[in-house]
């Protein structure tokens, strides 16, 4: 008998167990699911981190005073005598580690760094703020960003409407800014050009609207539209001027960002003074690199899949061979027939075997289904493109397949030793 005949017989075989194998192939499939819809909304969430933390590209990195503090779960592993251990050093060093940047160290080493690169230097002015036009205003959420002329193009932000900051606005920190798409929006209901020229309150603080920035969309559940630029000079001046000031650097080719890194890191180093023996109290981030930490931050995730999908996949090759070990029992007199009309031993093992990968199969196919669409409803609520994880598409069709083939074996084994004779009396 052809393996093609030995196929056609096991699937017809499935296909009027329908009950039977309905279980099965749903056991499977939640297993993959649940496997596969994780790792999906994770490519979506890296999808989302990259989008969020590379602006400026591969070829760009940001000089500020500490580390992002990107973590997410977990992160609790010090013992309580490690952390006791590092305290003491941590006091020792923290006057030099928690020396913030100034705008004179800034300025100064944005003016004498002379790699071929874009520069520009960025100050928070917090996260509360209310903007006013006429009798509307904003929540006190609006973001007050600080930079200078090229602080649009480092950061991602592209003009809708008006015109950028300018050199002399910068220098001379006077009242102008620029408005986020939602904050526009929300105060010109006439519609986001006609904010062009008018003057707005912040905190009661009157600016006159140079531009409108275009929409970037939500990161996270927190609105990237939400926000105000004005030159880091007025930040520092009109708002609190206790933050930090951060340097972006672009470097003008990809393959040069280790020598720019380098060349910052001595100039930078030689502004604040320190002494060859000193450790740099400042760090220098390469956007690119900022998504892989916060990536690896969450790797747990990952990790929590695969062991919640292999527990599944385990449980559901017990069942499946059970399932398998019931069906010979079942099919004792079948078995019997086709031995006595000629049936070889290794023709009933194939058969027995192909029914429970077939099963399986089934399982990883709607599993992989069911997965991508779960986990592509996180992506929808992100708001990044379909995401497929081709890579564990592959592990979950592998893995299934030894299922199917390691559940089936014994089974498989036991039909084809059934003796003809005795299988043709079974009742």
């Amino acid at each position: 008998m052809r393996f093609t005949d030995i196929f056609s017989l096991a699937f017809r075989t499935i296909r009027g167990n329908r009950l039977r194998t309905g279980l099965t192939v749903s056991i499977i499939a939640f297993g993959i699911m649940a496997l596969i819809g994780i790792i999906t909304a994770i490519e979506a969430m890296n999808q989302k981190f990259t989008e969020s933390f590379s602006s400026m590209g591969a070829s760009g990195f940001t000089i500020r005073y500490k580390a992002r503090n990107i973590r997410f779960g977990g992160g609790g592993n010090q013992s309580n005598d490690m952390k006791l251990s590092q305290k003491g050093k941590k006091k020792e060093r923290a006057s030099s580690l928690d020396k913030k940047i100034t705008r004179d160290e800034a300025e100064l080493f944005v003016s004498k760094f002379n790699f071929p690169s874009v520069k520009s230097i960025g100050l928070s002015g917090g996260r509360n703020s209310i903007v006013s036009y006429e009798n509307l205003k904003t929540s006190p959420n609006v973001m007050v960003q600080g930079g200078d002329e090229n602080f649009l193009a480092l950061n991602g932000f592209t003009i809708e409407s008006g015109r950028n900051m300018s050199r002399s606005d910068v220098e001379t920190g006077r009242n102008v800014c620029l408005l986020g798409f939602d904050v526009a929006n929300k105060l010109f209901k006439q519609g986001y050009r006609s904010a062009v020229n008018k003057v707005v309150r912040i905190n009661s603080i009157p600016y006159r609207v140079l531009g409108v920035l275009e929409s970037k969309g939500s990161s996270f559940g927190f609105s990237r539209d939400n926000m105000i630029v004005t030159s880091y000079n007025n930040v520092n001046r009109n708002f609190s001027g206790t933050g930090s000031f951060t340097i972006a650097i672009q470097a003008s080719q990809i393959q040069w960002v280790p020598a720019a890194m380098g060349e910052a890191e001595a100039l930078f180093r030689s502004v604040r003074r320190l002494q060859t023996t000193e450790e740099s109290n400042f760090v220098i981030d390469r956007s690119d690199s900022i998504a892989e930490k916060a990536m690896n931050s969450i790797g747990f995730l990952t990790i929590s899949a695969t062991v919640i999908g292999l527990i599944t996949l385990i449980g559901a090759a017990i069942g499946l061979m059970n399932i398998m070990l019931v069906s010979v029992s079942e099919r004792t007199r079948e078995v019997g027939l086709i031995k006595a009309i000629g049936g070889k031993r290794k023709m009933v093992s194939r058969q027995f075997l192909l029914e429970a990968i077939i099963i399986s199969m089934l399982g990883a196919v709607f599993g992989i289904l069911l997965g991508v669409g779960v986990g592509n409803l996180f992506s929808l609520v992100l708001n990044t493109g379909f995401v497929i994880p081709w890579n564990w598409v592959f592990y979950g069709i592998f893995i299934c397949t030894l299922v199917g083939l390691l559940a089936g074996l014994y089974p498989a084994r036991k039909a084809g030793k059934l003796n003809p004779i005795e299988a043709l009396r079974y009742e």
